[in-house]
């Protein structure tokens, strides 16, 4: 830091500084500015020296970083996946196994006229078979069995996609005399949702927690740079310098640090999201769905590498504020 002194106090800037120290407020903010730059510099170019050293403690930030954002892509691809049955219920009526497919399609026709309903499909028995084998592939168990135990079925589209509407929907549906039971699609969505809701907060939990360890582990780290630089800390202040002076140095160290690990996480995210990209590809199209992986986007990006940078400068002024009045020349 006595380096850092004596370059500020050998810059052109701060020569023009002293010599104009009543030109204006110009003259003293352009002073300012650069000093904050060669702070910036100074800072990073001695995290740079001790690499091994910040390698360890971006690695630590990095980690407890990319946790809750890795979560956050889960839900997100989550919410995007599922955004499809949102609003969109499916109801599904098994008729009696006595019925027959005449019978079963005419109630489908009737159906079709009811206001509530927009759309009615009748699936026969052996069609509702055909397609059981095409998607299962247990072609050679299917043919085995003497008779076909699946049920012809109705399937339903409400003209009305809330909630509500849908349960008085399928509460009529079952009682009708043909029906032998049915299945509401929304039921398992509302869970979903559910289960997506309580991921959220679990998350956000989550990060707040680990934003508070990020926040210790650059406030002991600086603590520790502040003991280092115990004795260039007293003779900045025995020559004149300020509070302030001593202090920034150490705050852009924190800067640096949450920078660097809030980078490393997003590296950290990005790589998994490639390692996993080609199995989910895969998975969702066992189910017909052209679904892909989103990453974490341009601006959660540029909002997590604020943060942590944020976070850093948070670190580090705790551990400035609580030290440093502590260092006094003798």
């Amino acid at each position: 830091m006595a380096s850092d002194y004596r370059r500020l106090r050998n810059s052109p800037g701060a020569r023009e500084g002293a010599s104009q120290a009543g030109a204006g407020p110009l003259s003293r903010f352009k002073f300012y500015l650069n000093h904050h730059r060669l702070m910036a510099v100074d800072s990073l170019a001695r995290l740079l020296t001790n690499l091994l050293a910040s390698l360890m403690t971006w690695s630590v930030i990095g980690i407890a970083v990319a946790m809750p954002a890795w979560l956050y892509v889960v839900l997100r691809n989550a919410d995007e996946f599922s955004v499809g049955w949102q609003g969109q219920p499916r109801i599904s009526v098994f008729l009696e196994k006595g019925l027959s497919s005449s019978t079963g399609a005419d109630l489908s026709e009737r159906l079709q006229t009811w206001k509530t309903i927009t759309k009615a499909t009748y699936v026969s028995k052996d069609d509702a078979l055909k397609e059981f084998q095409t998607l299962s592939g247990f072609t050679e168990i299917i043919d085995s069995l003497d008779e076909n135990p699946l049920p012809a079925v109705i399937v339903i589209r409400p003209s009305d996609s809330g909630a509500a509407a849908a349960e008085q929907l399928f509460a009529k549906l079952i009682e009708l005399p043909e029906v032998e039971s049915g299945s509401l699609d929304l039921q398992w969505v509302r869970r979903l949702y559910a289960m997506l809701q309580l991921a959220e907060r679990s998350v956000a939990a989550l990060t707040l927690v680990l934003a508070a360890a990020v926040i210790l582990v650059i406030a002991n780290t600086t603590r520790l740079a502040i003991e280092n630089r115990r004795a260039e800390i007293e003779v900045i202040k025995l020559v004149g310098g300020t509070d302030a002076f001593v202090r920034r140095p150490f705050l852009y160290t924190g800067i640096w640090y949450g920078l660097g690990g809030g980078l490393l996480a997003l590296i950290l995210v990005e790589l998994s999201l490639v390692w996993l990209s080609d199995p989910v590809k895969q998975l969702t199209g066992v189910y017909n769905s052209d679904f892909e992986l989103l990453g974490l986007g341009v601006e959660p990006a540029l909002v997590l590498l604020a943060g942590t940078a944020l976070l850093g400068l948070s670190g580090a002024w705790m551990a400035v504020n609580r030290h440093l009045d502590a260092i006094e020349p003798q």
